[in-house]
């Protein structure tokens, strides 16, 4: 078996949610070959299995020894047979169903990692966490199934020759009734398609305003608003519970059609038997083996109806990662990308921001959102930005380029789980002097492990600040030409706040680094300011120089004396 995941997904054919099924089952072309060649067997093996032990029974009868010694030896065969292949089957089922999984996952975060900022914009939360929860389950299903379905054609190919061989009308039968079987399992199917997409939205919906809850929880408390948004979550979580009952009930329809059915159409090649029987026109071991055939009968119609359930739950999943990947980055590379310049100033024809090389220029904006839309640009994270370097349009650079060089570090960014150090990134000899300027020291030695102390998701077990401060430690260790930082110090107090805007120029000292806030303690430390006042830049200077002569920048400060 092979191992997983594998080391490059390939390209998806994302066109539609079919030829994204067929993409899947064409990359594991093998393993799917080989669980089909072990599900044939390992469902042929039975299929003959009541033809033997009629020939058995019909041996008894006439009192032929050898007959019977024959039967059972193939008999035993059969039995040691199926239970390899069933062994095999489930195997290869196993790996088909992981390397479905696997693969969708690698290749919606490849995918997701493209996207970049546009993922967060174009698509909810809660859909790319139901796809790695929920969607990647239902492909691994649909092919898995295929080894079952695949063997279950085969059996009622089997029976149906072996019945006509001995009686035409029992043969008959089954040919007309296996297709009348799958109509009915396919009239309860398309109910159960609809509602399961339905319920796949709502629970989408439903997990991205969980995820919305917990981010704001402290502000909704602040404002008074966590219980109006308590009550609209619980009246969604009840639309999809209703949604899941619905989808529950035509499943359970379908699962009971699934044993009724069967059974019915066992009951009725059984009688017919029978009857054959009695009238003499087969004997008593054809009789047993009819009986045989009608009973397993159920188990290859039963796997038709799962398979047929199973590849629609998959194709409903596989809707669900076609959207996503078919999404297109809104900030692409050039057609003709210019070289990247060695070094030069940043600047925003939009705003009419400069940024000089080599220094700390600080962005106080009236207003924080035109400071971020400034930040954005800068980092061309805007697919308008018309921003210079040194000169050069960033538009016109290589994308992968721009963001080596330049780094956005603002509070939408999270620290995720696993052993700090790697967290923070970069050579662990230069972490000291990355953590010493963003004052993030006490947090280390607080841990039991230091920097080896494994982290929860998004660092819950830090505070606001804390966290903070090792946004801030992760991008100084990143150490880019470039640094770009939105509000670093928001959620710190007054004192860290005051070490932080003392040691961060000096560790940055002969690299360019853009800091946009509004606090005088940061501003004061800064090469150069500028005041932006509507989305533009209306002032430059000094931070003492423009508390002096500006009463508009005074009071976007906020901190005049």
């Amino acid at each position: 078996m092979k191992d997983l995941p594998v080391a490059d997904p390939g390209e998806p054919d994302h066109r539609n949610a079919t030829r994204y099924l067929i993409w899947l089952a064409r990359t594991q072309a093998a393993t799917l070959a080989g669980g089909v060649a072990f599900g044939i067997a390992w469902m042929a093996a039975p299929a003959f299995m009541p033809a033997v032990i009629g020939r058995a029974v019909d041996a008894i009868a006439a009192g032929d020894q050898g007959d019977l010694s024959e039967a059972t030896a193939v008999l035993i065969g059969l039995g040691c047979l199926q239970a390899v292949a069933g062994i095999m089957r489930h195997r290869f089922a196993v790996t088909n169903w992981l390397s479905a999984a696997y693969r969708t996952v690698q290749v919606t975060v490849r995918h997701a990692t493209r996207l970049g900022a546009t993922l967060t914009q174009r698509v909810a939360a809660g859909e790319v966490v139901a796809i790695g929860t929920s969607d990647i389950g239902q492909l691994g299903n649909a092919m898995d199934v295929t080894a079952r379905a695949a063997g279950a054609i085969f059996a009622i190919v089997v029976v149906t020759v072996l019945l006509l061989s001995v009686s035409l009308p029992l043969g008959l039968v089954v040919v007309v009734g296996v297709p009348v079987l799958m109509g009915i399992v396919a009239v309860l199917l398309r109910p159960l398609h609809r509602r399961s997409q339905e319920y796949r939205e709502l629970t989408g919906d439903l997990t991205n305003r969980a995820g919305d809850i917990v981010a704001g929880l402290r502000v909704l408390r602040g404002v008074g608003g966590e219980s109006v948004f308590a009550a609209r979550y619980r009246e969604r979580s009840q639309e999809v519970r209703a949604a899941g009952v619905n989808v529950a009930r035509v499943d359970s329809v379908l699962k009971a059609a699934q044993i009724l059915v069967p059974g019915l159409f066992v009951m009725l090649v059984t009688w017919l038997g029978a009857r054959f029987a009695l009238d003499g026109r087969i004997s008593v071991g054809e009789l047993v083996a009819f009986y045989g055939y009608a009973t397993f009968l159920i188990m290859p119609l039963r796997n038709l109806t799962e398979a047929a359930d199973r590849l629609i739950r998959g194709h409903v999943a596989a809707r669900r990662v076609v959207r996503l990947l078919q999404l297109t980055p809104e900030v692409t590379d050039p057609e003709q990308p210019l070289p990247m310049p060695p070094d030069g100033d940043l600047h925003d024809p939009e705003s009419g921001v400069h940024v000089r090389a080599g220094g700390v220029t600080a962005i106080a904006a009236d207003n924080p959102a035109d400071a971020q839309r400034i930040a954005d640009r800068l980092g061309r994270y805007d697919p308008d930005s018309r921003v210079l370097l040194g000169g050069v349009p960033l538009s016109k650079l290589p994308v992968a380029a721009v963001r080596e060089r330049i780094l956005v570090a603002d509070n939408d960014a999270r620290l995720f789980n696993g052993p700090l150090h790697a967290e923070l990134g970069g050579p662990r000899d230069r972490l000291p002097g990355a953590l010493h300027a963003a004052s993030a020291g006490d947090v280390i030695t607080a841990l039991p492990k230091g920097l080896d102390t494994p982290i929860v998701e998004r660092g819950r077990e830090f505070s606001g600040g804390q966290q903070q401060r090792l946004r801030l430690a992760r991008a100084l260790q990143a150490d880019p030409p470039v640094l770009v930082l939105v509000e670093p110090t928001s959620a710190v107090d007054a004192h860290t706040e005051a070490r932080i805007a003392a040691r961060l120029a000096g560790h940055r000292r002969g690299r360019t680094t853009v800091i946009c806030t509004t606090s005088p303690l940061l501003l004061d430390r800064a090469d150069y300011v500028v005041h932006v006042v509507s989305g533009r830049a209306a002032a430059e200077g000094r931070h003492r120089e423009l508390l002096e002569r500006s009463p508009a920048y005074r009071a976007t400060v906020g901190r005049q004396p």
